[in-house]
């Protein structure tokens, strides 16, 4: 082997090196701890104008990635079973599960999936904007979104935990208001502790 060989040949050793020590780290990948039930998805509606009626979903899925170094490149899905909505009342559930209002037995899923992360100035609240769909419509929305805390559990684990809030507006997602004319829009309020994968 010539020397002027080698010296290319550790200078392209060196470059390459370089390269991958620039290159950011990957993420961390997280699944949403529902089976602890340490995540929930809650909403909050106007009722009749007189008061705020509560509810929630409780069957749900997902996951997100995350790099405390970089949230700008998290991601979140998440997957809602809009049949198991439960506003503590039997009768009003079902009429909720109803072609009125979230036809469950021709959308029986919902969902949110992030497009983009903008970070806010104290680099640990940031927006998630993603597509919603819900009832058969998907719609872009965003997700005022801040970190809870980050570390070990008491089994080894690795975990994050995140709080969002958004507002949705019911005849954007072909729900008409008539039979709630002062809910034209839902509050959602969402908690989400995942385990590192």
């Amino acid at each position: 082997m010539s020397i002027a060989f080698a010296k290319k040949h550790l200078a392209a050793i060196a470059i390459t090196g370089a390269s991958l020590l620039s290159l950011p780290a990957l993420a961390d990948n997280y699944t949403i701890d529902t089976k602890g039930a340490h995540a929930s998805i809650n909403f909050s509606v106007k009722h009749m104008g007189f008061s705020i009626l509560t509810g929630r979903f409780d069957t749900f899925a997902g996951e997100f990635t995350y790099d405390p170094a970089n949230l700008g490149a998290s991601t979140v899905s998440v997957t809602i079973d809009t049949n198991s909505v439960d506003t503590n009342h039997a009768e009003r559930d079902k009429h909720l599960r109803t072609a009125e209002f979230l036809n469950v037995e021709k959308n029986p899923k919902a969902s949110f999936v992030s497009k983009k992360v903008v970070v806010g100035s104290d680099k640990t609240s940031f927006d998630l904007v993603g597509d919603f769909t819900l009832n058969g419509v998907t719609k872009s929305i965003t997700i005022a979104t801040k970190k809870v805390g980050e570390g070990k559990d008491p089994w080894g684990g690795q975990r994050a935990g995140f709080e969002g809030t958004t507002e949705i507006f019911l005849k954007d997602f072909k729900i008409d208001s008539k039979f709630i004319p002062e809910t034209e829009s839902i509050k959602l309020s969402l908690n989400v502790e995942g385990v590192k994968k």
